[in-house]
Formats: structure tokens, C-alpha cells, sequence
């Protein structure tokens, strides 16, 4: 498999970041705590050919989930994620686009106690033009936004290093639901994988895979857990971490840091880790190698 090579922007973006969901959809293995990646087609103006986990940007229509569909109040879930100045249906809807994205690109429906032959009916429904939460209500399912634990917060910063575009990403973890086959798009993605943290950062150290930081420093802080229900259980226990990287040039590299860094407007650490990347042969390394992302 080709890795696309990754280019650098150096463009100012001067339009807010766009809402975005993505879900790290976790399951115990006999090779130990495994998350769900996919690879976006490589023909993708927003990271092609890289693996990433599912999701993407917020609809309007994410944000018109009527409150019927939805197994908790609109208020309930924007105050989950910990930001003061986010309303009720943005913050609904920021649930509603990581189940919908979860599904649009690797075909599972995060919901418990699913009948079998929903997800295909479901899947029929949009490929015949009807919208996701319509398509949920003409098969009765509502919303099941208690599956989603909410884990963090990234905001691209005014420079990009990886696309010209910013978004306001929330990261949400779940778990794989029991009994449903994973089934990519063949559009927007053309491969779904399940890896263990650690094989997915020794696999992108040796060029099998392409990360970007997100990806990276996220499935570092998953390689510290050892089941899918302590990574629930973490994120259960704390609020949303916010993540606001910051970029500089040193000797012609680029470096991006992160809270806890001595170059990092936030002083205090969020993670047991890199609080640095620095891009050096075509990637993304932190300085102590492969070791240091693997704790």
C-alpha cells in the first residue's frame, strides 16, 4: 500500500474552524485493546490517503434532531462536552454527527440491542436519499448518545500544518457494537482496520501506515489503557481535554506543541507523553522516537 506523502501548509487560515465529530471505536481482542482506523480515499482534499478515525464535519441538519429521537436532553449533551459558550443544539448535534459519521464510513450504528437487519435497512435509506436522523425515525431507532463518552477537544490552530482548512474537532470514544460487520464507504474511505495502539504506531513508524498528530498522540495516550472499558471509564471520570496545538519553525522544522510544553501557552501537561511533534522524514516524530509514543 502507497503512504501519501504529507505537504506541509504554511497558509494563514482567516475562516473559524468548522464543527467536527470523530469517534475512536474501541474493542477488546485476543491481542489486547484494539481501535477502529480508517483510510481516507486518497484522492481527498482533507488528508488523503491517511488513517484517521471516523467522523467528519457537522450538518445543520445534525442540529435538527427533533428531542423526541434523542435519549438525553439537547442541554444535557452540550454540557457533557464542557464548553461554556456552546448551545443546546450544536452540542446535540455534535452527538447526532459522530453517530452518523461512525456509521456513514465504516457501517456500524453505535446502538445497543440493534436487530440485525437494521443497519442494512438504515443504510438503504440513505443511499435513497433520506437523512440520517429521518431515516433513524422511520425505522423507530432514536439516538443512542449514551454510547459516546466525549474525550477531547481539538482546535486547528490559524496555520495548519496538514490541510488549509481548520476545524474544532470533538473526540468521542465508544464501543464497538456487538454483532455488526464494518463496512467502508469506498468513497470518502477505502479501508477499514482494527489495530492496537501500539501496532498502529509501530506500523506508521515504519511507513506502513500515515498518521497525522491528532491521530498520533491519541492512540499514545490509548496505548497506556489495557481494555476498552478502561478507556470508557477514563473518559467517564474526567471532563474534555482541550487541545490547542501551537506551531513554530526551529533550524527550517516544523514543530508543533502541545500543553505542557516549555514553547506551550498552557503550562500544565494533559497527558503522559510527547508534548511535542517535530516534522523530520516526511512524518511526524517526537523527540525520543517511536519509544517515546510508546511510553
Amino acid at each position: 500500500m502507497q503512504i501519501m506523502a504529507i505537504e506541509l501548509n504554511d497558509q494563514e487560515v482567516l475562516t473559524p474552524p468548522a464543527h467536527s465529530a470523530t469517534v475512536m471505536v474501541l474493542r477488546d481482542s485476543p491481542q489486547g485493546l484494539e481501535v477502529l482506523m480508517v483510510r481516507r480515499h486518497g484522492n481527498s482534499n482533507v488528508l488523503g490517503g491517511v488513517h484517521v478515525f471516523p467522523g467528519g464535519k457537522l450538518d445543520a441538519l445534525d442540529c435538527q434532531t427533533p428531542a423526541s429521537q434523542l435519549d438525553q436532553s439537547a442541554e444535557t449533551l452540550a454540557a457533557s462536552l464542557g464548553e461554556a459558550a456552546l448551545d443546546a443544539a450544536t452540542g446535540a448535534g455534535l452527538y447526532v454527527a459522530a453517530l452518523r459519521e461512525t456509521f456513514e464510513e465504516c457501517g456500524l450504528l453505535l446502538h445497543r440491542e440493534l436487530p440485525l437487519h437494521m443497519p442494512a435497512e438504515l443504510r438503504q435509506h440513505l443511499k435513497d436519499g433520506m437523512g440520517f436522523a429521518a431515516a433513524m425515525a422511520q425505522l423507530g431507532l432514536p439516538m443512542q448518545t449514551s454510547c459516546l463518552k466525549p474525550w477531547a477537544r481539538w482546535i486547528t490552530p490559524r496555520v495548519p500544518s496538514v490541510t488549509n482548512r481548520r476545524f474544532d474537532v470533538r473526540f468521542f470514544v465508544a464501543l464497538a457494537p456487538a454483532g455488526q460487520e464494518v463496512l467502508h464507504d469506498d468513497h470518502e474511505v477505502t479501508e477499514t482496520v482494527w489495530l492496537t495502539p501500539e501496532a498502529g504506531l509501530r506500523q506508521y513508524w515504519s511507513g506502513e501506515i500515515g498518521l497525522v498528530p491528532a491521530q498520533i498522540l491519541n492512540l499514545s495516550q490509548l496505548v497506556q489503557h489495557a481494555t476498552a472499558a478502561d478507556v470508557m471509564n477514563a473518559a467517564s471520570a474526567r471532563s474534555p481535554q482541550l487541545v490547542e496545538p501551537e506551531s513554530f519553525v526551529n533550524e527550517g522544522e516544523r514543530n508543533i506543541c502541545y500543553p505542557g510544553d516549555p514553547r506551550h501557552a498552557v503550562t500544565r501537561p494533559l497527558w503522559a507523553g510527547p508534548t511535542r511533534l517535530v516534522f523530520r522524514n516526511n512524518r511526524f516524530e517526537p523527540e525520543g522516537g517511536l519509544a517515546a509514543l510508546l511510553g
